[in-house]
């Protein structure tokens, strides 16, 4: 059985930073990519990051650039989201989810992705 479990949300003041972790059971985790998402309330979802396991290359949109970075785990089936330098506009839920491939295609198509988390909630906030 697919699943994807994401942790680490929770509420940080303006220019902290989180670590959400994202644990992959049911497949091997090398064979796909991960990406992650935020909806914030009354917005669309927005893909942020992605990361392809076998190989830890990652991609982030412009939004995120510079301050969000993709990580592996590969004895633990994990992947990691290291947010520093946090806003008010993070504030959202956080959702990782799988799919074929990491580039911007991909977190531009939510379609892509196969299997979501339930998401974690990051509000951002002092």
């Amino acid at each position: 059985q697919v699943q994807l479990v994401e942790s680490g949300g929770g509420l940080v003041q303006p220019g902290g930073s989180l670590r959400l972790s994202c644990t992959a059971s049911g497949f091997t985790l090398e064979h796909y990519a991960i990406g992650w998402f935020r909806q914030a309330p009354g917005k669309e979802r927005e893909g942020i990051s992605c990361i392809s396991p076998r190989t830890g290359f990652t991609y982030y949109a412009d939004s995120v650039k510079g301050r969000f970075t993709g990580s592996r785990d590969k004895g633990k089936n994990t992947v990691h989201l290291q947010m520093n330098v946090l806003r008010p506009e993070d504030t959202a839920v956080y959702y990782c989810a799988r799919g074929g491939g990491c580039s911007n295609y991909f977190i531009t198509r939510p379609r892509e992705y196969d299997y979501w988390g339930q998401g974690t909630p990051v509000t951002v906030s002092s």
